[in-house]
C-alpha cells in the first residue's frame, strides 16, 4: 500500500500498527498521523533501531498491507 493511502486510512490502520509495534503510545500515534518519516523516527526512539533498520521495517510492513 502506498503512503498516500496509509495516511488517508491512518485511523483504521492504527490497530495493525500497534500489533506490529506495541511500544508505540497513543501520543505517538497522534504525532505520527500517517507520516512515514515520523513513524520511522518513533521506531528509532522507542526500539533503538538505526534509521536503515526502521526504514526497512516500515517498508516491509507497508508492502504486506
Amino acid at each position: 500500500m502506498n503512503w498516500d493511502r496509509i495516511q488517508g486510512s491512518w485511523r483504521q490502520l492504527k490497530g495493525r500498527v500497534q500489533q506490529q509495534w506495541g511500544k508505540l503510545t497513543d501520543d505517538d500515534f497522534d504525532r505520527i498521523a500517517g507520516r512515514q518519516e515520523e513513524l520511522i523516527g518513533r521506531l528509532q526512539e522507542r526500539y533503538g533501531r538505526s534509521q536503515d533498520e526502521a526504514e526497512r521495517e516500515v517498508r516491509e510492513w507497508s508492502e504486506r498491507l
